[in-house]
């Protein structure tokens, strides 16, 4: 059990409401999702909530530095004898196995705070007692609970479903039912319930027969509640984040209730502000701090160098490739259009303003800066000889260019993917590459959609080429339809949309086209070149673990959902629909080395090995893979 065993101090006044509420807690959650500390002599108590997060993904959660199969704790300190009506309660949030150092429950905590604040203006014990006495009276002869139920059922949350994060609206204990009575009550009407998917298609329930229908001439796809039920709360319920629970289950529902509805958004909220992002293609994986001038200056409060320090510890090849992505953007001929964002950095002498400011761009001051950031080998080494001491990188690089050292930490930052360095014993033998990441950028509500129509459609792997210098704004940004805007490189022959191919070939001719290089090579011209860079690459003694050298190409591995939007045009595909594409691995050649060119990601010795990589099962339509 987490948290600390509750125990009654019998000479002291426990106010009855809070009895009432930990009660409700228990009846509605479990007897261990809440427990009770009193400290003895003084009018203090501790009460610890459990939040549960298992229905966040693994590389989310991964991604989001959290134990998905630890629940957060919620510590409020309340007034043993006066609970409501006393001082404002203190708000503490943690895991047990990550107290230090847990990012997301310092922006979960400034959130819970600000709500609490909000709430005890108006909140006293003989308030909670009226809200309670009301719910009371629904329960008598007349039907009056079957409407709550009713109205309420629509917000419930779905138990024990590891994909579907719990929105909002109690639910009241009793026989345990089968999860497929429950989610049908929640859905069932006398008339049918249509509903919008990912697409904007129009999706059909009756109450008769489980059944989707797709408008046009496609037939009706079956499908399953569940499958229904992801598609509803991915597109639908979390809107409702900000909303406010009801108290009629008490205060400390209402705020695990609030907790559970903010969690799986929090990568769509400022961490500072905790306003809603703008972004230009929707929120990315991380949280992260908005644009705003004031919330950057405060975010450098929330612990960006303990951040840097970990980057730097443990992720170093990962730093090092972000670091070669800003540099191939800040020296484009296209800065101005690819090198997005810029830049917001607090001027160390000054902290009162901004040394980079996107309103006032000066891109060879910024080249500067990069220039005079220490490389990722240097650091690694400094680390090491002085046993972990990184005060003494920071040190040295204030002393060649005081902005180098804050640029790296926004670098580190800014980045809103998740990145991680594949070991040898995970990296796909046919790349030909020692430079492989797993390379993640869909928030939670995106992969949501993404899956649900997998379900529906099944899926496919196909590669997706583009030069280094535009992964700076795609790690930021996501990937995204380019086509007939000013971010377009190339031309847009078969349509608007993201561009794939399942050869390997036509995405690594893409990946070398970019700072004035127009020509795209022939196959025969890669393969000649893979052949002679692949014999050199096999003379040298050993492979570094790090970047050598600024030539590089890059492409990515994506997962495409196959759908009829997905336009096959030989082997060139185009996906028009942004959410049925999502990055799985990321690839980096130096010195213009290329991968085989011979790679088919159709071919089945290929889909086996991708497979294997990333522990998941064939995906066809109505399959439940990962």
């Amino acid at each position: 059990m987490y948290g600390i065993q509750g125990h009654f101090a019998s000479d002291l006044y426990r106010h009855p409401q809070l009895e009432a509420d930990i009660g409700a807690v228990r009846d509605i959650y479990t007897d261990r999702a809440v427990s009770v500390r009193e400290y003895g002599p003084i009018d203090d108590v501790d009460v610890d909530l459990q939040i549960n997060i298992g229905f966040l993904d693994e590389e989310v959660a991964n991604a989001w530095k959290v134990v998905r199969t630890e629940p957060i704790i919620l510590r409020l300190r309340f007034s043993l004898s006066q609970y409501l009506d006393g001082p404002e309660p203190t708000v503490e949030v943690f895991q047990p196995s990550s107290k230090d150092g847990f990012g997301l429950g310092v922006q979960l905590k400034k959130i819970l705070c600000s709500f609490v604040s909000a709430q005890w203006r108006h909140l006293s014990n003989e308030l909670i007692r009226a809200q309670q006495k009301k719910r009371h009276s629904w329960f008598k002869a007349g039907g009056t609970i079957k409407k709550f139920r009713a109205g309420l059922s629509i917000f419930s949350p779905v138990p024990k479903s590891p994909c579907v994060p719990l929105i909002q609206g109690p639910v009241v204990k009793g026989p345990p039912r089968p999860p497929e009575l429950r989610v049908t009550r929640l859905i069932s009407r006398s008339s049918p319930c249509s509903m919008k998917g990912p697409k904007g298609e129009l999706f059909t329930y009756t109450p008769n027969a489980q059944s989707v229908l797709v408008p046009g001439a496609r037939p009706a796809v079956q499908i399953s509640t569940k499958q229904l039920i992801e598609l509803f709360f991915s597109s639908q319920a979390l809107i409702h984040c900000k909303s406010v629970p009801t108290l009629e289950y008490g205060f400390l529902v209402q705020i695990m209730k609030y907790s559970e509805q903010r969690i799986p958004t929090l990568n769509e909220y400022c961490v500072v502000c905790d306003e809603q992002h703008v972004f230009q293609n929707g929120s990315m994986l991380k949280p992260a701090v908005c644009t705003r001038e004031l919330c950057v200056f405060s975010f450098y409060t929330l612990g960006v160098m303990s951040g840097a320090v970990e980057e730097v510890a443990t992720g170093a090849e990962v730093v090092d490739l972000l670091v070669a992505m800003c540099r191939a953007a800040l020296e484009s001929a296209r800065k101005s259009i690819i090198f997005d964002p810029y830049p917001s950095v607090v001027d160390p002498t000054d902290p009162k303003s901004l040394a980079f400011n996107p309103k006032k761009r000066s891109y060879e001051r910024l080249q500067r800066a990069l220039d005079s950031v220490m490389s990722i080998r240097e650091m690694t080494q400094t680390v090491v000889s002085l046993q972990g001491s990184y005060l003494e990188i920071k040190r040295q690089m204030d002393k060649i260019d005081p902005l180098a050292h804050p640029l790296l930490q926004w670098i580190i930052s800014s980045n809103r993917s998740h990145i991680v360095k594949l070991p040898p014993s995970r990296q796909l033998k046919f790349m030909h590459t020692p430079h492989q990441f797993l390379l993640l950028s869909s928030p939670p509500a995106k992969e949501a959609r993404f899956r649900a129509a997998r379900k529906l459609y099944g899926s496919t792997f196909a590669f997706h080429g583009s030069h280094i210098e535009n992964w700076h704004s795609i790690l930021r940004n996501g990937l995204v339809n380019a086509s007939y805007t000013k971010l377009q490189l190339h031309g847009a022959a078969y349509g608007k949309g993201i561009y794939l191919s399942p050869i390997s070939s036509i995405s690594f001719g893409y990946s070398g086209m970019g700072k004035g290089q127009h020509h795209m090579p022939s196959k025969e011209e890669l393969v000649q070149r893979y052949n002679r860079m692949n014999t050199m690459a096999q003379a040298r003694a050993v492979q570094s673990r790090f970047l050598q050298s600024r030539n590089l190409n890059c492409i990515a591995l994506c997962e495409v959902i196959t759908s009829k939007d997905l336009q096959k045009h030989g082997n060139i595909w185009v996906c028009p629909v942004s959410d049925h594409v999502c990055t799985r691995f990321f690839f980096v050649y130096e010195d213009g080395q290329v991968g085989d060119a011979n790679i088919n990601t159709q071919d089945t010795h290929v889909q086996r090995e991708i497979m294997s990589v990333i522990g998941m099962q064939p995906s066809s339509p109505h399959s439940d893979g990962l």
